[in-house]
């Protein structure tokens, strides 16, 4: 299963290959509650046919049957959904009482359009962050570099242009699970619900024909020899949870040398702390590059089953990839 912003744009690219123009809608700012943050997306063609989502239903089955009564005809505009004061939109009623405003780009089957979103495809599979910039007005659009952290969408723009969205784009969230378990088993479950691609390495076969979870990608092979064969991105994060030390131990030595964000195994504190002391007077890691290793792994939560265990993990990923300290939780 990969990442529902790449699954996204992977479909506008294959509806525009076939011909079919696409619009490509992207949620810019949210007032009050929402379903979806700044920078959702949501590709449509004219039939209705539709991937990605910026609500409960509601304003997706609104864009659709106006997209079917040929609106939306400019290259671009900006709708604003759960305003009463707003004419366009005023009829939807968002269930969380929040306001929406979407972006709305009209991608025409052209060679240029193909290109830009082949672009955006590479920079959500991981290749170098982008900042993709639209103008509304004429929905002119291209890329600049980014190495910034920030917000995910900017607009007005940070020049103060009116007329001009700025979006962060960045690779999809990845987790390679290292060694199959039965907290891996939940861990893997967790990590496709929240939006994860998720990559189970082991070398078991047997246990690899056996994992049964939808949507994950399976790998029989060491995590370590996958780690060093295709190295990993920076919106990544790599846990061993195989309780198995010939593959726990390999897979945190390579996982070291990537840009993972987190990097974690399990075990008891007792098993950590021995474990520590193994990878730097046998693995050679230095005491800097033992400290990215979340272990023991997760949040304390007091968690003792599979499914809790894989919990706190899961909830310690999330508050590491959001920039939370231990302490503002």
């Amino acid at each position: 299963m990969q990442h529902l912003d790449l699954q996204v744009i992977d479909q506008a690219l294959t509806w525009s290959r076939e011909g079919e123009t696409v619009w490509l809608c992207t949620v810019l700012a949210t007032f009050g509650s929402s379903p979806r943050a700044p920078g959702a997306w949501m590709a449509v063609i004219r039939d209705g046919s539709h991937l990605g989502s910026l609500s409960g239903g509601c304003v997706e089955d609104d864009f659709i049957k106006r997209l079917a009564e040929g609106q939306f005809e400019n290259p671009a505009v900006v709708i604003r959904y759960g305003d009463t004061d707003n004419t366009q939109a005023r009829h939807i009623t968002l269930p969380c009482g929040g306001i929406l405003e979407v972006l709305v780009e009209r991608l025409p089957a052209t060679p240029e359009i193909r290109e830009h979103l082949g672009t955006l495809k590479a920079t959500l599979e991981g290749q170098r962050p982008l900042m993709r910039h639209v103008d509304i007005h004429t929905g002119s659009r291209y890329f600049t570099d980014d190495a910034t952290l920030g917000p995910r969408v900017i607009w007005p723009s940070e020049e103060g242009a009116p007329d001009r969205v700025s979006m962060r784009l960045t690779p999809a969230r990845r987790l390679i699970i290292a060694g199959i378990s039965a907290v891996s088993s939940a861990c893997a479950s967790f990590a496709a619900t929240l939006g994860f691609e998720v990559i189970v390495c082991d070398p078991d076969e047997t246990a690899c024909q056996a994992f049964d979870v939808p949507g994950v990608t399976v790998k029989t092979q060491l995590p370590s020899l996958y780690l060093a064969a295709n190295g990993c991105h920076d919106a990544t994060a790599i846990v061993a949870l195989s309780h198995d030390p010939r593959i726990d131990d390999l897979a945190m030595m390579e996982a070291v040398r990537t840009p993972a964000f987190y990097i974690g195994v399990m075990g008891s504190r007792r098993t950590s702390a021995e474990r520590m002391k193994r990878l730097i007077r046998s693995g050679g890691l230095t005491e800097e590059q033992v400290e990215r290793l979340h272990m023991p792994i997760g949040l304390a939560l007091g968690s003792k089953t599979p499914a809790e265990i894989a919990l706190s993990i899961m909830a310690d990923i999330v508050r590491v990839q959001h920039g939370k300290t231990l302490h503002e939780l």
